[in-house]
């Protein structure tokens, strides 16, 4: 389906009596940040008949803060009682009993197969952020589950939001159609200065520093070319389907990646805080037409910054962005707000939507990358998928041993390419 044919298909529509029999749907939040508390704005701004009524997080404060916040961001469609604040690693799951049509998942990305595993097993309607695995016992998990979504009916977006984005649905649709030739090359970046890392608190286990601090940890995040590149590469990953016409499961991927990366920034202040991660990637993925792309990610300050995809075609040999300005109107013009208005209109009016296929399509693409820089070997996509571990601890608690730990220093195991294996995770 061409961005157009998207466009297309959401068409406005008065706010209906949803499948469960109510005009009300009962929303949980489940991971109490700023994207979840920001999530949940979003679902009210989007104009259904809806209220937040639960929330959900690993740490107590955060759970109590976000309810607040959300209970006066929200007014009358934001109703979360005490009884209703659940904290814990066992909270996702009280969240999603409590009495609730719909969730929202915006816990670490780690967390999310689980939860979204269990979301839909109890029968939910689901808004995931982005990525929704990190690993590819996690991508394995979410591609079933995105199975048994379809078979019970069930409704899910991704916060991947510029597929809810006007110029992104009528650029790719351009592209689709033939308007500048065959794409020869595709290039795609996020790069940066920096985020945000959180300081050891007294009395905290090491899992509960490392949930607290999961952008540091790839268990936990994927690093920064899952947790923020994805937008971008998701954008490769459109772009070609688009052109090849794949959906579902058979959302485009590439079929091989290799690259470099390293950690040259982080940590070397002597406070001990660098986690685990790259602070920048460097990836050539090729699809299965031959096509490649070419991906750059980085935390560097003072350095080149751009957030943004290109594509090289027959008539656009120097290379064009892949958004673009025009006629495609949609209900809002806030692609967060706009992508939480296409799941409500297709609860209640009952059709066919869910974006977990391409969601875990482009995190595993994220992956995939992030296994070629850490290794520095050529990966690939059906040996990853099939042979690569799940990294997430089982029966995890807040006195279970971490799957990275520091050293008698206090520093965590960064990868070294040419040690690291890509399908154990160890150098």
């Amino acid at each position: 389906m061409t961005a157009g044919a998207v466009a297309a298909t959401y068409a406005p529509s008065s706010w209906m009596v949803h499948a469960a029999g109510s005009d009300l749907m009962k929303v949980a939040v489940i991971g109490a940040g700023g994207r979840g508390s920001g999530a949940a704005v979003d679902c009210i701004n989007a104009g259904g008949n809806v209220k937040i009524v639960a929330v959900a997080d690993a740490f107590e404060n955060k759970a109590k803060g976000a309810a607040d916040r959300i209970n006066k961001a929200g007014k009358e469609k934001a109703d979360i009682k005490p009884d209703n604040i659940f904290w814990g690693l066992d909270a996702y799951q009280k969240a999603i009993n409590a009495g609730v049509d719909m969730v929202i998942i915006a816990g670490p990305p780690g967390f999310r197969p689980q939860h979204y595993e269990a979301a839909i097993k109890a029968g939910k309607h689901v808004m995931m952020e982005k990525p929704v695995c990190v690993c590819a016992g996690g991508f394995r998990k979410v591609m079933a589950t995105n199975k048994l979504a379809d078979e019970k009916g069930l409704k899910v977006v991704v916060g991947l939001q510029r597929h809810h984005q006007a110029s992104y649905q009528e650029g790719i649709n351009d592209i689709a159609e033939g308007k500048y030739g065959d794409v020869t090359l595709l290039r795609v970046y996020w790069n940066g200065g920096g985020i945000w890392n959180r300081s050891r608190e007294e009395g905290m286990t090491e899992m509960q520093y490392q949930v607290n601090n999961w952008y540091h940890f790839a268990w936990l995040s994927g690093d920064n070319i899952a947790e923020q590149h994805i937008h971008n590469i998701d954008i490769g990953n459109w772009v070609v389907s688009a052109i090849l016409k794949k959906e579902g499961a058979d959302w485009a991927h590439p079929v091989e990646a290799n690259g470099m990366g390293a950690c040259t920034t982080r940590g070397y202040d002597g406070k001990k805080t660098q986690g685990q991660i790259f602070d920048a990637h460097f990836v050539e993925f090729t699809y299965e037409n031959g096509l490649k792309m070419f991906s750059q990610c980085r935390h560097q300050p003072n350095t080149f910054s751009n957030v943004n995809e290109y594509f090289h075609a027959v008539k656009e040999p120097k290379g064009r962005p892949v958004s673009a300005r025009g006629q495609i109107k949609l209900q809002h013009g806030n692609p967060y707000v706009q992508e939480h208005y296409i799941l409500q209109q297709a609860i209640v009016n009952g059709t066919k939507h869910n974006e977990g296929w391409y969601g875990a399509i482009s995190s595993m693409t994220a992956t995939l990358g992030r296994m070629a820089t850490y290794s520095g070997k050529v990966i690939k996509w059906d040996d990853l998928v099939t042979k690569g571990q799940d990294m997430f601890p089982p029966d995890i608690n807040w006195n279970t041993r971490p799957p990275v730990v520091p050293d008698a220093n206090g520093f965590y195991p960064i990868p070294v390419p040419g040690k690291y294996d890509p399908f154990t995770a160890k150098a």
